[in-house]
């Protein structure tokens, strides 16, 4: 059995074996390369995302204005409507009761307004040639004005009841669709300060999305930006929107404040309903087809790493810039960097959009990177603290 101390030497032993295999790995050769990109004409984009809820543009709360029972419907939920279409009725039997009764006091009305006209006109012409006393003219004056006053009160109260018995036809305001339905044939529907809602008629061919954006984002939306959103009805669907409205109004729960955001969406086939909720996409910048330069290549700047790192020569100092909408960029061409001042629009963090000063094709510098030697073969330094891998062991066993 060897000994203590032979055994502590074979310990440190097997140590200085690992450390010089560690050393020999990371002296593995290494070289410097230089990160391109090549400009091509893309699509870049940037978004704000929401969810918010499906509403109709146009939406009625049709009601009456007389009080009285329901004696007959005409439309039912998701029934189609138009516009002057009747849809239900009140009964009419008191209305047209009062409508008489307000004809027959204006005909009385009438009758004791020419009678007193009459008189009234015959006692002027007497007053005048003092035929008659200023008493008996008075009188005769203050009876035609009263029933004067009567008269046109009565033809009021004729319009009044003629506009009531109007009331008990209900007829649909608008062209769309009945989504709620209040009342069944029987029911009394009162009149009193407001008006009782008998149906509720929403046009569907055009929906908008109240939607509630974050105050960190609502400074990117703006009016006329495109909008896509998905339903949970149809989650495969992308439809379509713009934003029409921004409301400065802000909510406040939980301590996030959110604004509101209007997005209008055409619906022809009908598949957005009320009150569905949606998951929108604004696009705050957008542009398609455009040449675009990497940000990443806005940012570069040429290094000396020595003449052993085979990189490509800098051709000249670059110009200094205008203002912050002229970037300089380094053109590579026969391992050459040419510092080229270009003019950048919009974009979105990873992209910029190039006015001018690039071609399509043309080859820009991006960043330095440092890969391994592949001239230097594989890399066999192997530690000898690893354990060996089960195929290996097959191999030194011949199986």
């Amino acid at each position: 059995m060897p000994s203590k101390s032979t055994i502590m030497n074979i310990y440190k032993l097997s140590i200085i074996v690992g450390a010089a295999a560690l050393a020999a790995a990371c002296s593995k050769p290494q070289q410097m390369t230089l990160q391109t990109a090549t400009i091509a004409k893309t699509d870049i984009s940037e978004v704000v995302t929401a969810t918010g809820t499906v509403e109709s543009v146009t939406s009625v709360d049709v009601g009456t204005q007389v009080t009285g029972i329901i004696s007959a419907l005409y439309a039912d939920y998701n029934t189609e409507v138009k516009a002057g279409q009747l849809i239900a009725e009140i009964d009419k039997t008191v209305l047209e009761s009062t409508l008489r009764s307000a004809n027959a006091n204006m005909e009385s009305a009438r009758l004791t307004y020419e009678y007193t006209k009459t008189n009234y006109e015959r006692d002027t012409k007497l007053h005048d040639k003092q035929l008659i006393s200023d008493y008996e003219y008075d009188t005769s004056r203050r009876d035609y004005l009263v029933a004067k006053a009567n008269y046109e009160k009565t033809q009021a109260d004729r319009v009044g009841a003629q506009r009531n018995l109007s009331y008990a036809e209900i007829y649909a305001p608008i062209d769309g669709i009945v989504i709620s339905r209040e009342v069944e044939v029987g029911q009394t529907v009162v009149s009193s300060m407001s008006v009782a809602n008998l149906f509720t008629i929403a046009d569907l061919d055009h929906m908008r999305v109240i939607a509630d954006v974050d105050e960190a984002d609502i400074g990117q939306v703006a009016t006329g930006q495109r909008v896509e959103f998905t339903v949970d009805a149809y989650p495969n669907d992308k439809f379509a929107g713009t934003v029409t409205q921004v409301r400065l109004s802000p909510t406040t729960e939980s301590n996030v404040v959110t604004y509101e955001v209007v997005v209008d969406a055409d619906n022809a086939d009908h598949k957005l309903i009320p009150g569905l909720t949606a998951n929108i996409t604004i696009y705050t910048l957008e542009a398609r087809n455009q040449l675009a330069v990497p940000v990443k290549a806005l940012n570069f700047k040429p290094q000396d790493f020595g003449d052993d790192a085979k990189l490509p020569t800098v051709a000249a100092e670059p110009a200094a810039t205008a203002d912050a909408g002229h970037k300089c960029v380094y053109v590579l061409r026969d391992n050459v960097l040419y510092p080229t001042t270009i003019e950048v629009g919009i974009d979105n963090g990873v992209y910029a959009i190039v006015k001018s000063g690039l071609s399509e094709g043309d080859v820009v510098a991006m960043d330095y990177d440092v890969e391994a030697d592949a001239s230097a073969g594989p890399d066999d330094t192997k530690s000898p603290f690893m354990p060996s891998h089960p195929k290996d062991k097959k191999k030194k066993g011949g199986k």
